[in-house]
């Protein structure tokens, strides 16, 4: 727990070290970290080397790291669409990358994934050194950013996330982006031992779920996404992915076998990855684009604070309430969101793709 904490705390700073020395030195920090990391894995014959081979991760931040390029490669009007088709990308590295690295462990020994996974990385820097531009300029950005007050010196400073959240609309949109996705959030931590005492599911069952989850956010944050940014704004994509968040509290609250859940997941998973992208592409345009890698680093930093918190708060959910108490908790939550959305007028840039 101690390390997710720290790695929460770490990813605002990763990203605002994009912002200072570049993307490319940040990809390229966060690729050679993760060479390491599967370097000392390999070499893991005790516990003390073991525990030394996690200090290099608290640097593999590769997401936020592509999500800047995103960010300052595309205008604001492309974001969400670019930002949802990495997610994309990632999604299918996942799962590509979890079959293969149990194919590989079972048939070759457990070192051989670990030995992929160091050759990737460092293909991955070298990527990052030759092919990634050392300051990516936003192609279009209307807003006047030398009122931006970050200065070198403040790279590791807590009041950058704290001037960052004065911008309009940054406290609100952030508060939305937290806690409509908590009680889920919850729900998915607590998922491995929900899944063998309520829907009673063996490790392999489980497995085969969690892949089903997986191609779902594939092809809701690959194709559909992309294609509602085309046509509506990002102030109705907000509303409607809170709407059906709340709709998905109530479906968990009244499942009751696993065919219920792979129901329920489909409005889940759509909720899931719209909340995510449509927030992430109005928060990093409602600062200047010299603080955008922070504010993702602020956003990428609330699944590990999630996860810290997760397993107490949701153990007591679940022993106390039942699997039904995080679908209430959902509805009611996102009910609260919902009606405040519709009554607050939150300064938002009304951009749509071309």
């Amino acid at each position: 727990m101690g390390q997710k904490v720290y790695v929460a705390r770490l990813e605002p700073k990763f990203a605002t070290f994009a912002d200072q020395f570049g993307t490319r030195a940040a990809l390229i920090l966060s690729c050679a970290s993760g060479s390491a990391f599967f370097l000392l894995m390999s070499i893991s014959t005790s516990i003390p080397i073991l525990f030394l081979s996690r200090l290099p991760a608290v640097f593999m931040h590769g997401l936020p790291g592509a999500q800047k390029v995103i960010t300052d490669m595309t205008t604001p009007s492309q974001r969400a669409d670019a930002l949802g088709k990495l997610g994309l990308c990632f999604g299918i590295g996942i799962i590509i990358g979890s079959a293969l690295g149990g194919v590989l462990s079972t048939k070759f020994g457990i070192f051989v994934p670990m030995y992929v996974g160091l050759v990737g990385n460092l293909i991955n820097t070298m990527i990052a050194m030759v092919w990634i531009p050392s300051q990516a300029k936003p192609k279009s950005d209307n807003r006047v950013t030398e009122h931006s007050t970050s200065q070198s010196g403040s790279v590791f400073s807590i009041r950058e996330i704290l001037r960052l959240m004065k911008f309009p609309g940054v406290m609100e949109v952030f508060i939305v982006k937290v806690f409509a996705g908590l009680p889920i959030g919850l729900f998915l931590i607590m998922f491995s031992i929900i899944s063998m005492d309520f829907f009673g599911l063996e490790a392999v069952e489980s497995g085969y779920l969690m892949s089903y989850f997986g191609v779902l956010q594939m092809v809701v944050q690959g194709l559909v996404v992309g294609k509602l940014t085309n046509h509506c704004t990002e102030r109705t994509l907000l509303r409607l992915s809170v709407f059906v968040f709340a709709g998905v509290g109530l479906g968990m609250a009244l499942m009751r076998t696993v065919w219920h859940y792979c129901i329920v997941a489909v409005p889940l998973v759509f909720a899931f990855s719209t909340l995510g992208t449509i927030t992430d592409s109005i928060l990093t345009k409602a600062v200047p684009s010299s603080d955008t890698g922070t504010m993702l680093g602020i956003c990428a930093s609330v699944q590990p604070l999630t996860r810290t918190v997760g397993p107490t708060i949701g153990g007591v959910l679940y022993k106390q309430f039942g699997v039904s108490s995080f679908g209430y908790l959902q509805l009611i939550v996102n009910i609260g969101l919902f009606v405040y959305l519709l009554k607050s007028e939150i300064p938002l840039r009304e951009l749509k793709s071309q």
